[in-house]
């Protein structure tokens, strides 16, 4: 089992997240989605493992939402498009991102942090 979490380190959910996983002595690879926003790809497998549309993972209370119109501009969007958005600004993303894979491509993700969520997708006793 890989685990991947998105995070961005001035967010107190995202720092509340990463210990939760410590405590329940997870060992995971934290990347920054501003530094480095995870591909359409690895976006399109987030949807694929959480089965959420994609307009769920637009960070909808983000300064760069609001202030760049991203309510009206994603109305019509094709999936892909949307993906490619979010891919192109991490700040745009919701998070934590949660991205657990399994061998056989079995996986699970979340987006954003509910432990209940989280540790059901890491399968924890």
């Amino acid at each position: 089992m890989h685990v991947q979490v998105f995070h961005y380190a001035g967010c107190s959910t995202c720092k509340q997240a990463l210990t939760w996983l410590r405590g329940q002595g997870v060992a995971f690879d934290a990347v920054d989605l501003v530094e480095t926003p995870p591909s359409p790809a690895q976006l399109a497998e987030v949807l694929r493992f959480s089965g959420a549309e994609a307009r769920k993972l637009f960070n909808v209370t983000g300064l760069v939402y609001r202030g760049e119109g991203w309510a009206q501009k994603a109305v019509g969007l094709s999936d892909a498009a949307i993906l490619t958005a979010l891919a192109a600004n991490g700040r745009l993303i919701k998070r934590p991102l949660l991205v657990v894979t399994r061998t056989g491509g079995k996986g699970a993700a979340c987006i954003g942090f509910r432990a209940p969520e989280w540790h059901a997708a890491l399968e924890l006793p």
